[in-house]
This record gives C-alpha cells, structure tokens and sequence, in this order.
C-alpha cells in the first residue's frame, strides 16, 4: 500500500456550514502485548515520531546516569517535554543546567521564539531575542548534558547518533517499539538529536508498554525508570507542555490516568493503561488543525474518557474558525470510525 493509500479522511473544515478543506490521516491502537486493538487506515504506515520520543528518550537518560541527579518530578517533567518557553520552564531548564556548572552556551538545541505567545511577546517587549533555553526541547538537552557528565562521556558531541548516550536510546526506542535497531529509521530532529521512523502500530506499542513496563522492562531496575518517567509526566503536565496547551489538559482533566505527548508534523501518542494499550494519531499532511480533536474523538470510542472529563476536553473537541475580526466563520468537524479488531 502506498503512503497516500494508507490515509483515510478524519475531519472535514466548513466555511458557512460548506466543505473548504479535508483532513486524512492514520489511527492506530495497540496493546501492551502486541496486539492490535483498533485503527483507522493502515497502522503499518511509518512516520517520525519526533516529540513523541522524548518519554523513551528519557528512560535511556537515567540509564545513562541521569539518575544520579536525584531530579524531582517536575524536573524530569521538563527533560520529556515540548515546553513552552514560559518563565517557568526557563528558569527551571537553567536551574537543571546550573546544577553541573553549566550554562544556557552548553546547550545544541538552538533557539526559537516561545511556543506561548504572552512568553514570546514579552520578549518582544524587552528586546530580547530567544535563547536556546527558550527552545520546547531545552529541558530534554539538558537532562542528555547531566547524564553525560554523570556517566563520564563526551558532552560536545552529545548529539551524534554514534554517541554512546544516542545509541542507547535507539536501543530504548526499539525495545519498546518491538523492532530491531537497525528496523528502526534515522533522521534528524528539530534539535539536533536524531529522530525515529517507525510504523504507527510500532509506537502504538511502544506508548502500550509504558503504562505496562513489566511486559518490556530487562530488570527492576529498569522498570523504575520507566515507571519514573511515567509519575513525573502524569504528576506535572503544566512542565510537559504548558497552560492552555491540549497535551497538559489531557493529563490534568484524566488526573495523570493517561499519558500524552504530542510530536511534530501531526503525531499524537497517547499511553492508556488497565490493561496497557497505546493509541497514536498521524495527521497525514503533518497539520494540526483537527489533530486534538480526533485524539479526543478516537479516546471516547476507545471509552477512555468519562463524560466529567469529555466535558473539561469540550473546548478542544471542536474547533471554531474566526477571521481577522473575530467573526465567526466556520468549524473543524471530526468524522470517523475506529475499525476495531
């Protein structure tokens, strides 16, 4: 099957109740054992995960040695997130980078305006350009420059996909994914650090067996790092992305039942646990017009959200379309079905 063939309409954008633009793309649902639950289009299309590594990403660092930190949940919060560059993210990315004598120079990830606009404006106002701590992945960077310094390996080349620190989490993401390394495509990420292609149905897997480590993990000790960097995401969303941003919202509104992350390009990976099951969304053309309206969509068939918390989610389910004046103009309407297995 090829790419276009693989992808299937999921939302429909309406100008005055008539059809303006159609939304295709990928679902696929997957337990912890690996077995497929439920999908729309075909689950084996692959795409990059991007963002929606940084949970395996993490697990790899504390192997490495960022366990030896003693971080608190919000601070690896920040080392998994996409933040989004607000003073708090900022300020606690900088603190992670003091603490092993290190500064905002020592970072790779190269800067970009925030993600929150009052952040961005703000530095408008004091004529200040972005830093790299300002950049959604400067927490991750940071957490890949404490481990390395805790592991006694190279910092400046920290980012090369030979890196001892890189080459582990290649390792993390296909164990996880159940694929072998080599299975599993290289590229590189917005921030430098390499990025992975895999199938739908892989990563669907792989966000399974976070909510079930025990079907993945080598050793006790092992399963501690996962079940780590599942607390602290659950337990501080507002550091895994930020206020008014969906991924933070799902977590709060489930109360740190589900894990979510969202990845470049339209990918969606959400982790679902009794029993663990994994559900990723890929926006086919990489847009984010419909996207957190058709992960909230696929959870409600899954019966994975009650209707207190469909309710909370209510402002991302449906989407309104303004133009420059406020007026409103039209909407996103979600439409399909999960074929379940």
């Amino acid at each position: 099957m090829g790419a276009l063939e693989a992808f299937r309409p999921l939302a429909v954008s309406r100008r005055g109740g008539l059809a303006e633009s159609w939304h295709g793309g990928a679902i696929a649902v997957v337990g912890a054992g690996g077995s497929a639950v439920a999908s729309v289009g075909d689950p084996a299309v692959a795409t990059f995960a991007r963002s929606a590594a940084k949970p395996f990403q993490a697990i790899a660092m504390l192997g490495f040695g960022l366990s030896r930190w003693e971080l608190d949940d919000a601070d690896l919060a920040l080392v998994c997130a996409s933040h989004s560059g607000m003073p708090v993210h900022v300020a606690r990315a900088a603190a992670l980078l003091e603490r092993a004598g290190l500064d905002e120079g020592s970072l790779r990830c190269g800067a970009h305006r925030p993600l929150d606009e009052d952040a961005a404006r703000d530095l408008d106002r004091a004529g200040r350009l972005p830093g790299a701590l300002e950049n959604n992945c400067s927490g991750k960077h940071a957490g890949m420059l404490l481990a390395c310094l805790a592991a006694e390996a190279d910092r400046e080349t920290y980012l090369d996909v030979d890196h001892p620190l890189q080459r582990r989490v290649l390792d993390e993401v296909a164990r996880f994914a159940g694929l072998a390394p080599e299975r599993v495509g290289i590229g590189v990420d917005g921030c430098g650090v390499p990025a992975f292609h895999l199938p739908l149905r892989a990563l669907a897997l792989a966000y399974a067996r976070l909510a079930a480590p025990e079907t993945v993990s080598r050793s006790p000790e092992h399963e501690g790092w996962v079940r780590r960097v599942h607390r602290a995401m659950t337990a501080a969303p507002e550091m895994v992305a930020g206020p008014g941003r969906f991924t933070t919202a799902l977590m709060c509104a489930t109360d740190g039942r589900l894990l979510a992350k969202e990845g470049a390009q339209g990918v969606y990976a959400v982790s679902l646990p009794d029993p663990g099951r994994g559900l990723v969304v890929k926006i086919a053309d990489g847009g984010e017009t419909c996207r957190d309206a058709v992960v909230l969509e696929a959870l409600h068939q899954l019966d994975a959200l009650s209707d207190a918390e469909l309710l909370e989610l209510a402002p991302y389910r449906s989407r309104t379309l303004r133009n420059w004046v406020g007026r409103e103009v039209g909407d996103v309407v979600v439409d399909f079905r999960l074929r379940f297995v």
